[in-house]
């Protein structure tokens, strides 16, 4: 198999590379003592469940998640816990952080496929891009396009003037307005900055361009964004345990997040210490771009949508996901609409799609291969006193993959997404 064909480490890392900082704070985890997993194993896919006990044991994380699929099967969905009083199901719910572009982008796409929208249509001409007062609007806002928006070919670089989606109190300052922001202050905010680069002219992974996404699917839709989201993507595939994340609350199911960071929070004024996960980033702001919870199942039954045409995204639909950019073929890859794209000539002509999701307290990845398999792996932690990779799990996966002797037959979606 080969393992090279992506670049996990530049555009892949998804949303919140850099959303906390702070101090280090300790916290003990006795994950090699402790190994805990839940689901039907499958002793054919052994080699996954080992992958993912040596990653989360070398990295005292305390919950895991996989599902895998082959031809359209769910054959393994298993729950992994390094820690005697958290159980983890496989139908526990994680912060899935920029995996939920995936999401919004196929909103954008059934909208132009109902007839609502067009992938042409300027930003500027569905949302009122106004800035504060005394500011003027870049004119090259006029040429942001619904493709350029998905692509992260919009014209803003967050290497060259950072992530708005995590300048919470730099615009709550600027505006003059209180803690936690809405969408609104951040859009005002933006609308007052100068685009990094014409959009269509690079690629530059864009958190913010998602936010204005959602902003679309709710202003053409007239629903709110996750009603949207749940009721033309989500029900007709019977995933119905998908919900946006709170900042702090726990949904029912949901595990809990750690980090070895600590941070100021943006939740409100008071300027409070907070643990990374809960509070240094607001979820409210992050819903489009990274606010989705799911469980490995939901992620791998939502990647088997896109394996042929439905009544949720018919061919064209499905053709514009993976078209490629204007601009932006990196290495052999591109970013299409809410996934990365490599193209194969493995076993004939087909793709390797891939997103990866991270923030503080949660990284997860979600792939689906040129020949039949797809896997979704959560976790719920991203940093560490060890300083290992979570990316490596990409590789983790491919070789229990590529050690399956034979896929077994059997097929867990009906136990999971019951009619």
């Amino acid at each position: 198999m080969d393992l090279s064909r992506r670049d996990l480490g530049k555009l892949a890392v998804a949303t919140g590379a850099a959303a906390a900082g702070g101090i280090a704070i300790a916290r003990s985890a006795d994950a090699a003592a402790t190994w805990k997993a839940t689901g039907t194993a499958v002793p054919a896919l052994a080699g996954f469940d080992a992958q993912m006990k040596t990653f989360m044991q070398a990295r005292g994380i305390t919950a895991g998640q996989l599902a895998v699929t082959y031809k359209g099967r769910l054959v393994l969905a298993r729950g992994y816990s390094t820690e005697s009083t958290l159980a983890v199901q496989p139908t526990s719910l994680f912060r899935v952080a920029s995996l939920s572009k995936s999401f919004t982008a196929a909103a954008i796409l059934k909208l132009v496929q109902d007839g609502k929208l067009t992938m042409t249509t300027p930003v500027t001409s569905i949302l009122g891009i106004t800035p504060a007062t005394g500011l003027t609007r870049d004119p090259r806002w006029s040429s942001i396009t619904m493709w350029r928006l998905l692509q992260h070919l919009g014209g803003w670089d967050r290497d060259v003037s950072g992530d708005p989606n995590f300048k919470d109190a730099t615009i709550s300052r600027t505006l003059g307005v209180p803690l936690e922001l809405r969408h609104a202050d951040v859009i005002k905010y933006m609308a007052g900055q100068k685009l990094d680069f014409a959009p269509g002219s690079k690629a530059a992974y864009s958190n913010f361009g998602y936010l204005l996404a959602g902003r679309v699917i709710e202003k053409v839709s007239g629903l709110s964004y996750a009603a949207y989201v749940q009721q033309k993507l989500l029900t007709p595939l019977r995933i119905k345990r998908m919900a946006l994340g709170y900042s702090i609350a726990k949904r029912t199911g949901e595990m809990p997040y750690y980090s070895q960071y600590t941070g100021r929070t943006v939740l409100d004024g008071s300027g409070a210490t907070v643990a990374a996960p809960y509070g240094t980033y607001s979820m409210r702001i992050q819903d489009a771009n990274g606010g989705w919870i799911a469980s490995a199942p939901d992620l791998v039954r939502w990647a088997k949508m896109f394996d042929a045409p439905s009544t949720v995204l018919n061919a064209t639909s499905l053709g514009r996901v993976w078209a490629k950019p204007e601009i932006g073929i990196t290495n052999g890859w591109y970013y299409g609409l809410g996934w990365q794209v490599r193209p194969t000539t493995q076993g004939g002509t087909g793709r390797n799609t891939w997103h990866t999701g991270s923030l503080p307290g949660s990284f997860s990845l979600l792939v689906r291969t040129y020949n039949g398999m797809s896997w979704a792996a959560l976790f719920n932690r991203r940093d560490d006193a060890s300083g290992k990779s979570y990316g490596d799990i990409d590789a983790a996966l491919w070789t229990a993959a590529s050690g399956v002797r034979t896929w077994p037959t059997n097929d867990l979606f009906p136990q999971y997404f019951p009619a």
